[in-house]
């Protein structure tokens, strides 16, 4: 089928992360561990776990899970085969699910923030703002708020066309590297995706400064050194999550692209992609009184 003078792409070829033999071979065997080794979830095991923190961790780690399952079958095959072609619906359903889920991981880490924030300052009350019906609720809301970010950037997507080059220039099917083979006129397309994002990132990173500020002020009230030591604690986890994931993803989705390179932006990808759903429930369980009990426990039972 024709478009002008040009011929309608119907798939796209991802080169994959590197052309280096020996470093295929190294991040096969990384990303094919990443892909079988997971931590033990331990939260609907143990009803010491069945609190709003851990409903929220069991629903982070779920949309981690997601995410990287979404990008590692694809990267595997690229960097065996050095390239490996893809539909364009293909290509469609991998970028929804990403945005899909990344979007619900922001959200999921504010309303952590926010936990964090009644458990903290308004503990008497916490049984009644945090309430199974909130919480799920906030749950809810946190996955809605995923399909509607994901049904923007596909919809732009699939609004575009395809004539030109068909080789993604990156290990996934991102938006940003899709957008540089249509033969579309992309100049209000690029915006809009942007401004969801932005908006998105805005808001979270509000509500979960906002926590921050208010459980600071209530901790430096606090006269028992140990208490303020427990408060921080409690929250040291929370905060290494959001810093490695808002820092990534504020690197790719709100600094200007002419500031970082192609080569930056395939490594900051990985990051959020793959290395952090790793690391967020080593983060939380290593950190954590609770689920370090529950693993022993757990661990105990496996070999008795």
């Amino acid at each position: 089928m024709e478009v002008g003078k040009h011929t309608r792409v119907t798939q796209f070829i991802i080169l994959g992360l590197t052309e280096d033999p020996i470093l295929c071979v190294v991040f096969f065997v990384i990303f094919l561990r990443i892909c079988i080794v997971r931590i033990i979830i331990l939260i609907s095991s143990f009803p010491q776990l069945h609190t709003p923190m851990y409903l929220f961790l069991c629903h982070l780690v779920f949309a981690d899970i997601w995410l990287s399952s979404s990008v590692i079958p694809v990267m595997l095959k690229a960097v065996l085969r050095k390239g490996i072609s893809l539909p364009v619906a293909g290509c469609v359903a991998q970028l929804c699910a990403m945005v899909k889920f990344g979007t619900t991981e922001c959200f999921l880490l504010a309303s952590m923030a926010y936990d964090c924030y009644v458990a903290i300052c308004s503990p008497l009350l916490y049984s009644t703002y945090m309430s199974p019906r909130i919480c799920i609720l906030i749950v809810e809301l946190s996955y809605l708020d995923g399909y509607v970010n994901a049904w923007k950037f596909t919809g732009c997507l699939m609004s575009l066309s395809f004539c030109g080059p068909n080789q993604v220039d990156h290990f996934f099917c991102d938006f940003s590297p899709l957008l540089k083979l249509s033969c579309s006129d992309i100049s209000f397309i690029e915006i809009i995706p942007s401004i969801f994002s932005e908006s998105i990132i805005v808001v979270t990173v509000f509500v979960i400064s906002l926590s921050y500020i208010c459980i600071l002020i209530t901790v430096l009230k606090l006269r028992s050194a140990e208490g303020r030591h427990k408060a921080f604690s409690t929250c040291t986890s929370h905060l290494t999550a959001v810093t490695l994931y808002y820092g990534t993803i504020t690197f790719i989705y709100v600094m200007p692209k002419s500031s970082y390179s192609t080569d930056q932006n395939r490594v900051v990808s990985l990051f959020y992609t793959l290395v952090i759903p790793m690391l967020n429930p080593l983060i939380y369980s290593l950190r954590n009184r609770d689920v370090k009990e529950a693993l022993r426990k757990a661990t105990i039972r496996l070999h008795s």
